[in-house]
């Protein structure tokens, strides 16, 4: 028994649960390579062009999926992770989507889960998923489940401790825990605010982490936070959750825009998207009020590169000048002499 998991969308949020579970049920997981830019070309040219880049990979890692012989693709249907809070309107109706646009032989596994509406819990949703390969015994799949939630709780405890999200996924599903032990000091923190698949798809984030590594940059990210941590954030904007995934945008965002730690937020937005329109206009303006300094970061399947490291670094450059400011100010004019010719960076380490 196989299933197709496409690494997009989703994968980047729940992927350690679904490995617990369809591993304990015997179910060979098949994972699409990871993005390339024929990925994002293939899936592009399926839909039509308002649609937002993160789907366009999605479908470009159905064909890649097809190409390696699977015949069963996992393509769930996530309408409401919590009574009235729902997800965007293509990740509701992604498996209509799929069978439209992708005319080639293939069963689609899918599944709804609707925390909105009555008789759609968790449980139920897992029974469907299984169905198609002839497991319905309730006790069994109960079971995969409390393997799934271990292996996904494992998953959080590692990335809010503050292992990078890479390492925590393949510890995770090692069935192993370990604990950030980084003493590494640096001289400026950024938070970076963006779903899972804008941020840890490395095609599509460009590599981000790396890049803000080399520039001598803290990264903090949602997964760091507690889901108080990031109510609290929300409720200090007064805003409250409609969004399935507002939490990790507007409320972490809320948060770290308070930490006087942070010196600056970054956000990763798909260009087009509504609900990302709508939550990063609200997180502007807090940040304005707050005087923290912010970048948008709109991406889609033509951003080159270069802009993209440029503005990064102009980005981190003001940062360094502001808190290099901000240090020379409370100290004594006398003293300001000896600093003026020092490197900005020598200085606030």
């Amino acid at each position: 028994m196989r299933i197709g998991i496409p690494r997009a969308l989703s994968y980047y949020d729940f992927f350690p649960f679904w490995y617990g579970f369809f591993s304990d049920l015997g179910i060979e997981i098949v994972l699409s390579d990871k993005t390339t830019k024929r990925t994002m070309s293939e899936g592009s040219s399926l839909v039509v062009p308002e649609t937002c880049l993160p789907v366009k990979v999605y479908v470009g890692h159905i064909l890649n999926l097809l190409d390696k012989g699977v015949d069963k693709i996992f393509v769930p249907s996530l309408q409401s992770i919590l009574p009235k809070i729902y997800n965007c309107s293509k990740i509701r109706g992604l498996p209509d989507l799929i069978r439209n646009v992708v005319k080639r032989d293939f069963t689609i596994i899918e599944a709804t889960l609707d925390k909105s509406e009555k008789n759609q819990g968790l449980y139920t949703f897992l029974q469907e998923i299984v169905k198609p390969y002839g497991i319905t015994d309730f006790e069994r799949i109960k079971k995969a489940s409390k393997n799934a939630w271990k292996v996904y709780n494992n998953f959080q405890i590692m990335t809010r401790s503050g292992i990078p999200y890479k390492i925590a996924l393949k510890s995770a599903i090692e069935n192993k825990v370990i604990i950030a032990s980084s003493s590494k000091s640096y001289p400026i923190n950024i938070a970076l605010i963006a779903h899972g698949y804008n941020l840890y798809d490395e095609r599509v984030s460009m590599k981000i982490f790396e890049k803000l590594e080399k520039l001598d940059v803290k990264v903090y990210t949602a997964e760091q936070l507690t889901p108080e941590q990031m109510k609290e954030g929300l409720n200090s904007m007064h805003s409250r959750l409609y969004w399935a995934n507002e939490y990790e945008i507007t409320g972490a965002a809320a948060h770290y825009i308070k930490d006087r730690n942070i010196d600056g937020i970054i956000t990763i937005n798909a260009f087009g998207c509504g609900p990302d329109s709508l939550m990063l206009e609200r997180i502007s303006r807090f940040a304005r009020k707050s005087n923290k300094p912010i970048l948008h970061l709109s991406i889609d399947e033509h951003t080159g590169e270069a802009g993209f490291v440029t503005r990064l670094e102009a980005f981190v450059d003001m940062l360094y000048r502001k808190k290099r400011s901000g240090i020379l100010s409370k100290i004594k004019l006398s003293d300001k002499e000896k600093y003026n010719d020092l490197k900005c960076r020598d200085l606030i380490q």
